[in-house]
């Protein structure tokens, strides 16, 4: 039985929207089709439109694929590279 989809509240949504659209629009820069996308990133055209559009079902490993497709993989390494509160936290020697 499939999972429940996770709540994803506004401020969130519009967070996973932005990124879709810039997801988009790099493709499109490219002049690549979703065809083409999905087909290298071995996903399907309407998996594909799901991160496009910024729905929250798409999986991490599917952002992933589709931004090694466009040469943007090395953007996913800054993901949380720079974890300002919990090095603070480690500096005051709080117990999280």
């Amino acid at each position: 039985m499939p999972s429940k989809a996770p709540v994803i509240f506004p401020q969130e949504q519009r967070r996973l929207t932005a990124m879709g659209e810039r997801i988009r629009l790099a493709r499109r820069r490219r002049r690549l089709s979703m065809v083409t996308v999905a087909a290298r990133a071995g996903v399907s055209r309407t998996t594909l439109y799901k991160v496009e559009s910024g729905a929250g079902v798409a999986t991490l490993a599917t952002y992933l694929r589709v931004l090694a497709v466009l040469g943007l993989d090395a953007d996913f390494d800054a993901v949380a590279a720079d974890d300002r509160l919990g090095r603070r936290l480690q500096d005051l020697e709080l117990e999280p």
